[in-house]
């Protein structure tokens, strides 16, 4: 059983094929995310990583932004039109029949490297602030990038791609340590896990004991986890 892992970001869209157990059997392929990200667009370009990996059975698919049963309802760094897409449906169809299944993208970053055990969230930093909470490995995604955080700005405003560039590494490091605390405070997790593409970017010294750095390659990896 071959699993098509897709994990669709604001600035890249990344896909590999996994074998049953979750190990990959291809090498990671990256295409940058059309502008503007309407929805045939994307689906072109997965239509591409598509056969470019080759044979698979069924399709998992990581997406930024709040999903329910199959179908989009947000996509803050895609494309108004995303709104009420029914993505699993069409891409199913694309790939003739392919059963899919999907899940916020950050909810499926958090698959790949949770314990499991008690209640565990997740932050994604890229284009923008991805989070999940996990109670005994259920997931519960919150959008949180865009609650407001500071002086009427969201944590998104702070911490994401843009901000970073603006604030420099050194004071976005800062930022995030000061959105850590705030976040142990609120959601008293267990364990915080920080991945997404701007991870790298993460000073790993005075982090806290109970927060770990993870490779961004779990946004794939975790797709398997969808399938039990």
């Amino acid at each position: 059983m071959r699993t098509l892992s897709i994990d669709i970001g604001g600035t890249g869209i990344k896909a590999l094929i996994l074998d049953v157990a979750g190990a990959p059997l291809t090498d990671r392929a990256r295409v940058e995310t059309p502008q503007p990200a309407l929805p045939d667009a994307v689906l072109a370009v997965i239509d591409t990583l598509a056969r470019e990996l080759g044979a698979f059975d069924r399709i998992s698919l990581g997406f930024p932004g709040v999903v329910r049963g199959g179908v989009t309802v947000t996509a803050p760094h895609l494309d108004p039109s995303w709104a009420g897409f029914p993505l699993a449906e069409r891409l199913s169809e694309r790939t003739g029949g392919k059963p899919v299944r999907m899940l916020n993208d950050a909810a499926i970053q958090g698959l790949g490297v949770i314990e499991g055990k008690g209640l565990e969230a997740v932050i994604t930093l890229g284009t923008g602030l991805g989070c999940c909470l996990y109670v005994d490995g259920a997931p519960w995604q919150l959008e949180l990038g865009h609650h407001p955080y500071r002086k009427r700005r969201t944590y998104e405003d702070y911490l994401g791609n843009a901000a970073r560039k603006h604030a420099g590494n050194r004071k976005w490091n800062r930022r995030v340590r000061e959105a850590i605390g705030t976040m142990e405070a609120l959601f008293n997790y267990q364990r915080l896990y920080v991945g997404g593409g701007n991870a790298k970017h993460l000073e790993r010294e005075g982090l806290p004991a109970n927060v770990t750095v993870v490779d961004n390659s779990a946004g794939l990896l975790g797709g398997i986890r969808l399938w039990g």
